[in-house]
């Protein structure tokens, strides 16, 4: 399935740019003042701090970059975020130069229900202004075949419910519990702030019609921010580790539950869709709590 291909580190210095941070904050608007030039960077918002711009000749259908240079030439086209870890030895700030070294760290070609599958695991250490190591991350990358075509007559119509403006995104509905809302709006915002150009989260037609989504698809990066986000607005304490996990994935429109949990060593935030983890969206975030030495 994977031509001949070598991982290899990619190595750059880049700036922690307040207005991706900016822009995340003005997303969420949920009262909490935006991270200004010099405040700590809160977790995984490097996601937005350090976007990364593929020249338009590098971009391939699904608005990804060709694969086969960092990533390898995995020939499944369905991409998908799947979740990861992190851990936090020092902090960032808005505002600073930091140096990034990523690398894929495996490779696994598996045959899964719907099919073959590869997941790609990818490492990356983020040194701080001081030179010394701040963010240890891997994220994993799940590849599918495609979907079977959708003929534009069997197609679900749109449901203009879905199409409304979710307003704030994070409504809190009291005892550690927590509504979700998307719009269209909200996900070309977000895609926009990361750096996302997949289409899947965007353009209806090829969400629908070529990978077979009954409607456009929550990023993964952007649930598992909004369930660090609630920990944020509660003032849980400092995070010093992370995992997260991505199941099943959430449709524009649809609604969200977000659930907090405190744990012997921290908190459990979880979120479901239409029908609870069983049926619908659920995604997690585990996180250990203490000071970092």
């Amino acid at each position: 399935m994977l031509p001949a291909w070598e991982p290899h580190t990619v190595v750059s210095t880049e700036l922690l740019d307040p207005g991706p941070v900016a822009a995340l904050a003005a997303l969420f608007d949920d009262g909490l003042p935006a991270p200004r030039v010099g405040d700590p960077l809160p977790p995984l918002w490097h996601w937005v701090a350090l976007p990364r711009w593929s020249p338009s000749a590098q971009v391939d259908v699904d608005g990804h970059p060709f694969r086969g240079s960092f990533l390898p030439p995995v020939d499944l086209p369905r991409r998908m975020f799947a979740g990861g870890s992190a851990t936090f030895e020092g902090q960032l700030r808005v505002g600073d130069e930091i140096r990034r070294e990523s690398v894929v760290e495996s490779v696994t070609e598996k045959d899964g229900r719907s099919g073959p599958l590869v997941i790609v695991v990818t490492s990356t250490v983020l040194y701080g202004s001081d030179g010394t190591p701040a963010v240890a991350e891997k994220q994993h990358l799940v590849f599918r075949p495609a979907a079977a075509r959708v003929r534009a007559e069997s197609r679900s119509p749109i449901d203009p419910a879905a199409m409304a403006p979710a307003g704030t995104p994070l409504v809190d509905a009291g005892a550690g519990h927590w509504e979700f809302h998307t719009d269209p709006a909200l996900l070309m915002r977000f895609s926009a702030a990361t750096a996302n150009a997949h289409r899947i989260h965007y353009d209806w037609p090829y969400a629908t019609g070529v990978e077979g989504y009954p409607g456009l698809v929550v990023h993964g990066p952007l649930m598992t921010l909004a369930l660090l986000e609630t920990h944020r607005l509660a003032g849980a304490g400092r995070i010093a580790a992370l995992t997260h996990r991505i199941r099943t994935p959430l449709f524009c429109g649809q609604s969200g539950r977000l659930v907090s949990t405190p744990t012997a060593g921290g908190t459990t935030v979880e979120l479901m869709g239409p029908g609870g983890a069983e049926a619908g969206a659920h995604a997690t975030v585990e996180l250990t709590l203490g000071d970092l030495t």
